[in-house]
């Protein structure tokens, strides 16, 4: 071949940069490297529980030998913006990230970090820092990720209660929703507490509602009262508009750590308005489909002058309860469980048996239609929940 000729596809290419190299290394040297690759890829091994677990531990001894090497700080997780993650330290502000050797920890978390983490960190630059410990957490708040269900997606940690927040009218109330939250409020170690706002509408109306659907809506209202109650979980009616309630609202929050959670629309952000005094930005709901766009955009913590904090979060369209399985369904709908001792099948689900108590109770008017329907939709949909969609 000619000094100038172009080599043919056929002729091996020989990316040899000096004579050592070409003493040292094969012309089949890429071959072997593939070859090895994808022996690796079909080395299970490493995908062994008991091979996880050394590897897990393994990254927290080393994490914690290196904490132990140096002083670090601690503060409290206020804020995850795209910019870093926002953390109080003695009243400072300081912008941090993640430890890399902290995001090689294998957990079902979606995310590792929470507003109302408690961390340690260490000051790289004034207000920066990074994160190398998330210490352990008193209480979560949290749903399963919307799109795989396989995650758990926090949405706040070491709180005291939920303040499940929804709305009469615009939009209206939904109780699946609310006995949602309710759940995953217990099963994270924390008391839910009801509000409903917007009660002003029930009177007036909003000038756009039809009064046969105001109406309708009344008659939720009041089962609603008379429900929870009834289940043992408080509820509060309240009105930013004309300040009904509020105080009462302020009196449930003193020197608790609180959430405020539920759809979009119903005045999350407009309450903590009320209550704290700040200008937090107040969206509007579309006429049409009767649900709110997203004002609030990330979740904060913020602290209350009367003792306390609270977490404002973005509101939602669906609320998965995360690893929640049929048999504990009933054990969190308290009425229906006490009446169900009485069906004649200690294994009741009293959807369609004989001789169900809690159906005649029904027809008796003695337990809530609503909850009951509620309780109905959660034993049908806790299967598809966790199921890759």
């Amino acid at each position: 071949m000619k000094k100038h000729d172009k080599p043919s596809e056929n002729t091996p290419r020989r990316w040899i940069g000096c004579p050592i190299e070409e003493e040292y290394l094969t012309e089949n040297r890429k071959e072997g490297k593939v070859e090895r690759r994808q022996a690796k890829d079909k080395d299970r091994s490493k995908y062994k529980k008991t091979d996880q677990k050394k590897y897990q531990r393994s990254l927290k001894e080393d994490l914690a030998a290196k904490l132990g090497k140096q002083d670090w700080l601690e503060g409290r997780v206020l804020s995850i913006v795209p910019q870093g993650i926002l953390v109080d330290w003695q009243g400072e502000i300081v912008s941090c990230v993640l430890k890399g050797l902290l995001k090689k920890e294998k957990t079902h978390a979606k995310n590792l970090v929470a507003v109302g983490d408690f961390v340690r960190f260490e000051m790289t630059n004034k207000n920066e820092g990074i994160i190398g410990q998330v210490k352990p957490r008193r209480t979560i708040l949290s749903r399963a990720d919307n799109l795989s269900r396989r995650k758990e997606q926090l949405i706040a940690v070491n709180i005291d209660q939920v303040i499940i927040t929804v709305s009469v009218v615009n939009p209206p109330i939904k109780f699946p929703i609310i006995d949602r939250y309710i759940i995953a409020s217990y099963k994270g170690g924390m008391e839910p507490l009801i509000v409903i706002n917007k009660i002003d509408l029930l009177e007036d109306g909003d000038g756009k509602a039809d009064p046969v659907v105001i109406e309708q809506e009344r008659i939720i209202f009041e089962e609603a009262m008379k429900a929870y109650p009834a289940a043992n979980v408080p509820i509060i009616a309240v009105s930013t508009k004309t300040g009904v309630g509020i105080e009462d609202l302020k009196n449930a929050m003193r020197d608790k750590a609180s959430v405020f959670s539920g759809p979009s629309g119903v005045g999350k952000s407009s309450l903590i308005n009320s209550i704290t005094g700040l200008d937090i930005r107040v969206g509007e709901v579309v006429g049409k489909t009767k649900k709110g766009a997203h004002t609030t955009t990330t979740t904060n913590l913020i602290p209350l002058d009367f003792g306390g904090w609270c977490i404002d979060t973005p509101g939602i369209k669906s609320f998965g309860v995360w690893d929640l399985s049929r048999e504990e369904i009933e054990g969190y709908f308290v009425e229906i469980q006490e009446c169900g001792r009485q069906c004649k099948f200690s294994d009741c689900t009293h959807t369609h048996e004989e001789q169900c108590a809690v159906q005649q109770a029904l027809e008796n008017e003695e337990l809530s239609p609503l909850r009951y329907e509620s309780y109905n939709a959660l034993l049908e949909s806790v299967g598809k929940e966790h199921m890759r969609r």
